[in-house]
């Protein structure tokens, strides 16, 4: 039978053909020319149908053989030109030492953010985020900042030339106003982000920084509670000896308002007993009254730091424009 008689010598050509391809493209064409949907072996097994019925169990058997074996030498072959192929073309002493490619790792100010997250979450607070690009309303109306304020001068912040006057967040502030707005009390977040000031750049100031923002609201929230949570939170950061007192202070949006100092061996390595470290206070009655929240119901306290300051203080840093130059030599130290 003709079909019987042409599989070995096609056989014998394409494992010639596939052993003899000097480089992937000709191997792919010989698989094409014996495998492919119009290959010479396809076409074998379509003759099948005009064999008698008692031939066509021993031809298919035959020609599945063949095939088989031609399959393995196709996957032998592509191996073996795989491997050539990632071979370096220039002489190589692959005796020598390999190289060892540096780990990165996170920026100092990613690892405190993630420390202070941490520290929160395990109170139980949640991360809320908000956008950098604010409004007047959100960052200075609804939270009781007056129209005279310093802070909403454009000698102190960045305005947008677009409709709607607007501009870029002076504080994590404003997402607690977005956040109130949306969801009734409780509340127990932290929010996280870059911030902007109009301030030029020195060793303790940058136009841009980053700063966390405590929220908490629930019914008979004092500031025992707020005292309790910024004692917790800055022991985790700054080591289990570190001690803290509030300072009065004014803040439009909290009443009463404080700045939080703290002691610790870090201070100390700094020559100073006490450092300014965070402002905090109450919630003011009018700022829940703009997002809808009843005073006489609901109490809370916020309070809020730079991220950057915490690094400082924690690395012995001395100069802010440090984590903004890219420099590695600065960075592969933590």
């Amino acid at each position: 039978m003709a079909v019987l008689d042409d599989i070995e010598p096609l056989k014998q050509s394409a494992l010639a053909e596939l052993r003899g391809a000097a480089d992937l493209a000709a191997l792919d064409q010989a698989r094409t020319t014996h495998l492919g949907a119009h290959g010479k072996f396809t076409g074998l097994l379509k003759q099948l149908g005009a064999l008698p019925k008692e031939a066509r169990p021993a031809a298919g058997k035959a020609i599945n053989a063949a095939k088989t074996e031609i399959e393995t030498a196709l996957a032998e072959q592509r191996l073996a030109l795989e491997q050539k192929a990632a071979l370096p073309r220039e002489p190589t002493d692959l005796t020598l030492p390999g190289r060892r490619r540096r780990l990165g790792h996170l920026h100092p100010l990613t690892q405190v953010t993630e420390d202070i997250v941490r520290s929160f979450r395990r109170l139980g607070f949640v991360v809320a985020e908000g956008p950098e690009v604010e409004d007047d309303y959100h960052c200075f109306d609804a939270l009781n900042t007056p129209a005279d304020h310093p802070a909403r001068d454009t000698q102190d912040t960045f305005y947008l030339a677009a409709p709607g006057r607007p501009l870029l967040r002076t504080h994590t502030s404003s997402v607690q106003i977005r956040v109130m707005e949306k969801q009734p009390p409780p509340v127990r977040i932290i929010v996280p982000g870059r911030v902007y000031r109009r301030d030029n750049a020195d060793a303790t100031h940058n136009p841009t920084f980053h700063q966390v923002e405590g929220l908490y609201v629930d019914r008979d929230v004092t500031v025992g509670d707020l005292k309790g949570t910024v004692e917790f939170v800055f022991r985790e950061l700054m080591g289990p000896e570190t001690q803290i007192r509030f300072r009065p202070h004014y803040f439009s949006y909290t009443e009463p308002s404080f700045e939080i100092d703290f002691a610790s061996a870090l201070t100390r390595k700094l020559g100073k007993t006490w450092l300014e470290i965070a402002g905090c206070g109450m919630v003011h009655p009018q700022v829940f009254e703009n997002v809808g929240y009843d005073p006489e119901v609901w109490t809370g306290w916020a309070f809020g730091f730079g991220i950057e300051r915490i690094a400082m203080i924690r690395y012995g840093i001395t100069d802010i424009r440090r984590f903004y130059e890219n420099d590695l030599r600065f960075l592969r130290q933590f």
